[in-house]
């Protein structure tokens, strides 16, 4: 089931391969825990849900400490670039490239776990976003 149309598309595609074998998607795991989620946002009442949603949102707007961190490393190596030239020059010229490799390895890490966090950001504030429409509508 390989595809490059991100994960959204492969989740459909192994919910579209359950259903045609016959499996009640609604029992994936992945299908429970937003029902999970769901159920216990639909639990608290609005003006503490509306408070909640205002702080996902923060935290969806932020730009997050790991991007800062990371972006940072570069900056902090151009102003000791002098001390970190001595300690390459007097090494067999290898520990600069274990610096590059951990450096990429920390860069790309930290851009996944990013980019999740944001993803399940999003997930909360549509949830609770989606119940307070529904309580507005009802109240109508």
């Amino acid at each position: 089931m390989f595809s490059l149309r991100g994960d959204a598309h492969k989740f459909y595609l192994k919910l579209k391969k359950e259903a045609e074998r016959g499996i009640d998607i609604s029992k994936k795991k992945e299908i429970q825990e937003l029902d999970q989620i769901r159920r216990f946002y639909k639990g608290i009442d609005t003006t503490l849900l509306i408070n909640i949603n205002y702080w996902i949102r923060k935290e969806k707007s932020g730009s997050g400490l790991i991007p800062i961190l990371i972006t940072a490393i570069p900056w902090i190596l151009f102003i000791f670039s002098k001390q970190v030239q001595a300690i390459f020059h007097h090494d067999d010229h290898y520990l600069w490239l274990v610096v590059v490799l951990l450096y990429i390895f920390a860069v790309t890490l930290s851009v996944v776990i990013h980019f999740k966090e944001r993803a399940w950001a999003t997930l909360h504030a549509q949830i609770i976003e989606d119940i307070l429409t529904i309580r507005k509508q009802l109240e109508k």
